[in-house]
């Protein structure tokens, strides 16, 4: 037998006295469907599967397929019931929760029928509620001011760079034509010199080759004076015999010269001619044959002054056998400890050095001491000099205000928002930490990840796009184009925006491999809250569970 209808009245009060506002409507119909519970008429099912009396709604059984015709009750497993909570949020939730025995309505209007002994705590939550709704209105108006800021202060930059773009332009121009200017300077300039230095190098060269030859004339002469000198029997060829005789080339300092010592300066072969010994051998056996020279003078002899080039070294013919080295040194000094032996080649390796620096510093402190060209010439050169350094002080000039001007150019190409309010967010970055890594995001730049413990970074993505759907387009910005993972496709970073008082790294995950998402606040994406005060707002809200 199906139970009689029931209607109840759920009216809110407060101090005993009732809202008008309230409406007489079924146990579990919420305010908005109230129209369509009229108990003078049949209730059509809200699915239109079927037509039912009214008093069988609410009779704890299910009459219609969507379950709407037990809205009071549990009897429909696809039904839902509705909280009136006055004082609070509406809640809907599920047909099967009512009078089961668990409190889900703040105002206890799902446990009507059962023993569980609820209570009704709709207004300390709503208080509760209201409180942090206007708390999150106050930090959404904060927001929403500091947006309104940021968007003044991105509009003033970027008439600012329109201001900059203009004069870099003109300030371009000037520079361009004082260097057309220059350029022409040293045109000029420069015909002069080209023509001197044409005929300069021509006298140069001639004297280059002059030297060369004189050079080469005095090369091949000393290389046949010591030909002659090695040359012991005089027939013109160098033998390994001949060269053993000479204590000179006593590599190792064994005291004799082997037959290999011999052969290598006779580059593997028995015997060397003049020509050969001019061409190559010479220049293998002139260092240690003149150091050898320069060494073991005779005391008879004395060191030749300055500038004047010492007679040819005859040596005794005993000094030229040879023998016990420790003997050729007794006899070239008499005074010379054999056991002194490695100091005396320390010593002699010093004088070497010495020589060559000494030669040296020579042939360097005459080309400095010799002008490179003549007055003339000089005068020509200075002036182009003058005339090019000038030139290229104008070229580097329009070069940098180019550099500039693309630069700002790029910067007003960007995307920052429908009122500029993001700009202000550029040349910043943020970080955020966490056990492992230090993420740094610069809007409009690039995304990046540190090691906490280590050295270098990843990037994680450039700049890319927005990305938010067509109704938010600026909650959203992708970095893409990071680096490749390994076996895996390139790293980007999806950076989602939210409403908060500063700009400040929330969160940063990576939900997929290789695909970080950050969350980020910052006032740039604040609205101006709506405003709603008291029960009001509450009483027209809903929640479904």
């Amino acid at each position: 037998m199906r139970l009689l209808l029931s209607f109840c009245l759920f009216c809110a009060t407060h101090g005993g006295v009732v809202k008008a506002a309230e409406v007489l409507r079924p146990r579990g119909v919420p305010l908005s469907k109230a129209s369509f519970y009229d108990p003078t008429r049949d209730f059509h099912c809200l699915d239109g599967s079927g037509t039912i009396p009214f008093a069988y709604v609410n009779d704890d059984y299910c009459d219609c397929q969507d379950g709407s015709d037990e809205p009071g009750t549990s009897a429909c497993p696809n039904g839902f019931f509705s909280c009136p909570n006055p004082g609070h949020i509406p809640l809907n939730i599920p047909s099967s929760r009512v009078n089961d025995g668990i409190c889900d309505c703040c105002d206890a209007s799902d446990e009507y029928a059962s023993a569980a002994n609820c209570v009704d705590t709709c207004r300390e939550l709503g208080r509760a509620a209201r409180e942090e709704a206007a708390k999150q209105r106050q930090e959404k108006m904060k927001g929403y001011e500091l947006r309104k800021s940021m968007i003044e202060e991105g509009r003033k930059r970027k008439k600012e760079a329109e201001v900059k773009i203009e004069e870099l332009k003109k300030k371009r121009e000037e520079a361009e034509k004082v260097r057309s200017e220059k350029e022409e300077i040293k045109k000029i300039a420069e015909e002069p010199e080209k023509e001197a230095l044409e005929h300069y190098n021509a006298i140069e060269a001639e004297r280059k080759a002059q030297r060369e030859a004189e050079q080469k004339a005095k090369d091949e002469a000393e290389a046949r004076e010591a030909f002659a000198h090695l040359d012991n029997d005089g027939d013109g060829v160098l033998t390994v015999t001949e060269l053993q005789s000479r204590q000179t080339f006593d590599t190792n300092r064994d005291g004799e010269v082997s037959e290999e010592e011999a052969k290598f300066y006779l580059k593997q072969e028995e015997s060397m001619d003049l020509d050969t010994f001019i061409s190559t051998g010479w220049q293998m056996m002139r260092p240690v044959y003149k150091y050898d020279r320069r060494m073991f003078i005779p005391p008879t002899q004395a060191i030749p002054s300055e500038g004047l080039e010492p007679p040819p070294m005859q040596l005794e013919e005993d000094t030229e056998v040879p023998g016990d080295e420790d003997t050729e040194l007794e006899h070239l000094d008499p005074e010379l400890d054999p056991e002194d032996e490695d100091d005396e080649e320390e010593e002699e390796e010093g004088a070497e050095e010495d020589f060559d620096l000494n030669e040296d510093a020579e042939d360097t402190q005459n080309e400095e001491e010799e002008p490179k060209y003549d007055e003339e010439t000089q005068k020509l050169v200075d002036v182009a000099n003058a005339a090019r350094a000038e030139y290229d002080e104008a070229d580097r000039e329009v070069r940098d205000l180019v550099r500039e001007l693309r630069s700002l150019e790029e910067t007003q190409e960007k995307e920052y928002g429908p009122e500029e309010e993001f700009r202000v967010l550029e040349g910043n970055c943020y970080e955020y930490t966490d056990r492992e890594y230090i993420y740094r995001l610069c809007p409009f730049d690039k995304a990046i990840q540190k090691p906490k413990a280590g050295h270098g970074e990843t990037r994680l993505g450039q700049w890319g796009e927005w990305s938010g759907p067509e109704t938010d387009r600026y909650s959203r910005m992708m970095y893409n184009n990071g680096q490749a993972c390994w076996n895996g496709p390139t790293r980007s970073a999806d950076v989602r925006l939210t409403c908060g008082t500063e700009t400040k790294l929330m969160s940063v995950t990576e939900p997929n491999r290789c695909e970080y998402l950050f969350i980020m606040t910052t006032p740039a994406v604040c609205s101006k809250p709506e405003d709603a005060s008291g029960d009001e707002g509450f009483e027209h809200s809903h929640i479904e569970l």
